[in-house]
């Protein structure tokens, strides 16, 4: 049985989903190869402008599976490294997907699933959501998943989380910025179609490159060689097709060829 499927509908919008209900969709090594390739695949193909990560069932995912991890227990100090270095490709995978990425959450997201949700470029969940980063319950560290869900809720809320393990509900991951949103269960596809018809409305090789710009932004100095990336990045577009067609679109009050039908 495969623990990810993927599908790709008319619009371009991607869905991949997390299918192993009846564990939980915990994580094995399985699932994460199958990520991997979904992500990676994914993010060669022209005709995908968003991607979806979902999962079947009651829980988005409740960590890692108890088989694997008894596996790993038995596992060799390199077998153990070449463990981590899997997940850890996966992630980077997904964080560095060319398209936006959402993540819909619903009941259970502990451990490796956070590190899921911290590399989505937005989330949303139902209020029913848990979270926990509980890998100190059993002598462990979330250290692969540890950029992500830092960069995602910053230093001191990871510190604290990371520590206790606290389990906490949907409105502390909105407060804490794990989630951008939080809504009634039987509004969580309305709310992510509606994050996607805002994003489909938008240039794709804008949004794209908007995207980019965050990663090239983030935590620089203010200083020219940040001011002329900046500047050549508004240069290029604005001369590019698209920046063309949408400017041209928006003086003459129609809407852009990438809204058609």
């Amino acid at each position: 049985m495969n623990k990810v499927i993927t599908q790709i509908d008319s619009r371009g919008v991607a869905q991949v989903t997390l299918n192993n209900p009846d564990k939980h969709n915990a994580f094995d090594d399985q699932m994460i190869i199958e990520l991997t390739n979904a992500f990676n695949a994914l993010a060669v193909n022209a005709n995908v402008r968003i991607m979806l990560l979902k999962s079947e069932g009651k829980s988005f995912s409740a960590g890692a599976d108890l088989n694997w991890m008894k596996r790993m227990a038995n596992y060799s100090y390199q077998q153990n490294l070449n463990d981590a270095y899997a997940l850890a490709a996966m992630l980077k995978a997904l964080h560095q997907m060319p398209m936006p990425t959402i993540a819909k959450v619903q009941g259970a997201a502990f451990g490796g699933a956070v590190g899921l949700i911290s590399c989505c470029d937005i989330a949303v969940s139902s209020f029913n959501a848990s979270f926990a980063l509980s890998e100190v319950k059993i002598g462990l560290v979330p250290s692969t998943i540890s950029p992500y869900v830092i960069a995602a809720i910053g230093e001191r809320h990871a510190k604290r989380y990371f520590m206790t393990a606290e389990r906490f509900d949907a409105n502390t991951a909105v407060q804490i910025d794990l989630v951008h949103e939080a809504v009634d269960e039987q509004l969580l596809d309305e709310k992510v179609e509606q994050l996607i018809t805002a994003i489909l409305c938008n240039g794709p090789e804008a949004v794209a490159s908007a995207k980019q710009l965050v990663f090239a932004v983030r935590g620089k100095s203010i200083d020219s060689t940040l001011i002329e990336h900046t500047c050549k990045a508004i240069a290029d577009i604005r001369v590019s097709a698209q920046g063309q067609e949408g400017l041209s679109a928006f003086l003459d009050k129609r809407k852009p060829n990438w809204l058609k039908d």
